[in-house]
């Protein structure tokens, strides 16, 4: 029987001859990941493990990205503790102060994570890896420890849902729409701790950072991966950053699947994602009148410089519309200087935006863009939870940066076609 790409993964990273869903195997893990949150609880774990050492530094990655600089005394602490930590044991690949980036745009472009890889990270999030043809996925902070103290976790067996995505694409929409589409389909427990594989000729003609952003939010239906199959545009992204050799895999044409699905991408318009759940999801056209006080564009999600450059296209020569708060977020510092050296960086503050460092702050209500009670965000990041950027009685709808853009400037959520 033909196994998938998450199931090639899974055999190559264990000792377990064979396996089927369901099964629960240890893994072999490239890298463990975590942050300035969840960093300290498995730092704490460890130490109460009385073991002292760690299986390999090189394989450990701390980003101190959700509450740096350091926003209050308990994330100062927190931090301290996670430098602390990183020092005494020489973690290799340790990314504080001026070499922060949100951890999740940061890894893939420093080529820490790689085709083939098994990932396990202290973040929801990390399902993002999934689009270079990697599995990863989250796990608790305890989970976590155990893998930095042994090189390994246990993993239970998911099965495989496919999606194919054919057909070209409407203006304006991009990674963000399809996965939205598609959450909005499945439902956010649509895809329970099944593995999302994504593909088709349109998938084949997003570059990288639109993958990355449909990886990123397989998560948002449940899932435990989302991996894209990688080919030459994946090798073209990674051969000049990775720091070890890496192998791809291709799923077998006999590989078991639990369930089939194929969209039209010419049926799919830009989408926005209303309070307070990722499925419930509208086309643009389908939005009505939603006035805002605030847009952010910025995160693992959408944070990237293809991100920025569909942003600035927008907002140029126009104003951010009176009364309203526009808060643009270069993923890391390589794509600040990149923004700077295009000049959209200008383009941003031109137009009234106010620019911040790279950060998670504003997506999980951290700082740096808290809503105030009965205020409205739409914002590029992944989850619009109740409360989940700021006051319990605040609204966060999601969109693509285009969508972002151009609300900024209306005041109200809006098509691109309405200011370009």
């Amino acid at each position: 029987m033909g196994m998938t790409i998450a199931e090639k993964i899974l055999h190559a990273h264990t000792d377990t001859p064979e396996f089927k869903p369901g099964d629960i195997i240890r893994v072999n893990v490239d890298v463990a990941l975590a942050n300035d949150i969840t960093a300290p609880i498995a730092i704490q774990a460890f130490n109460k493990s009385g073991l002292n050492r760690i299986a390999d530094r090189n394989k450990v990655v701390f980003v101190l990205d959700h509450f740096t600089p350091n926003k209050d005394i308990a994330s100062a602490n927190q931090c301290k503790m996670v430098r602390d930590f990183a020092r005494e044991h020489g973690i290799t690949n340790f990314f504080d102060g001026g070499d922060v980036g949100v951890e999740h745009a940061l890894l893939p472009e420093k080529g820490l994570v790689l085709p083939g890889d098994f990932i396990i990270g202290a973040d929801s999030h990390t399902c993002t890896y999934g689009a270079m043809g990697a599995f990863a996925t989250g796990v608790g902070s305890t989970d976590l420890a155990a893998a930095i103290m042994t090189g390994q976790a246990w993993m239970k067996v998911p099965s495989t849902m496919k999606f194919t995505f054919k057909g070209e694409l409407q203006p304006w929409v991009g990674g963000k729409d399809l996965i939205l589409y598609l959450i909005g389909d499945i439902g956010v427990d649509g895809g329970l701790y099944h593995v999302l594989e994504i593909d088709g000729p349109t998938i084949s003609s997003l570059d990288l950072s639109n993958r990355l952003t449909m990886s990123n939010m397989a998560i948002e239906a449940g899932a435990k991966a989302g991996i894209i199959p990688a080919d030459s545009k994946t090798e073209d992204y990674v051969r000049p950053r990775a720091k070890r050799q890496y192998t791809t895999y291709k799923s077998d044409p006999d590989a078991q699947y639990v369930s089939l699905k194929e969209y039209n991408c010419g049926n799919i318009e830009p989408q926005v994602a209303f309070p307070h759940l990722p499925e419930n999801t509208r086309g643009i056209s389908d939005v009505g009148e939603v006035l805002i006080d605030q847009v952010v564009i910025g995160s693992c999600t959408n944070g990237r410089i293809e991100d920025l450059r569909i942003a600035a296209n927008i907002l140029n020569g126009k104003k951010v519309a009176r009364g309203l708060r526009c808060i643009v977020l270069p993923a890391t510092p390589e794509i600040f200087i990149n923004a700077e050296d295009e000049g959209l960086i200008k383009i941003f503050l031109e137009s009234g935006a106010i620019i911040g460092p790279p950060t998670c702050g504003p997506c999980l209500g951290g700082h740096m863009g808290i809503l105030a009670q009965g205020e409205k965000a739409l914002a590029t990041t992944n989850r619009n939870f109740v409360g989940r950027m700021g006051d319990t009685k605040s609204e966060v709808y999601l969109s693509g940066p285009a969508v972002a853009a151009a609300s900024a400037v209306t005041g109200k959520i809006s098509s691109p076609q309405e200011v370009m």
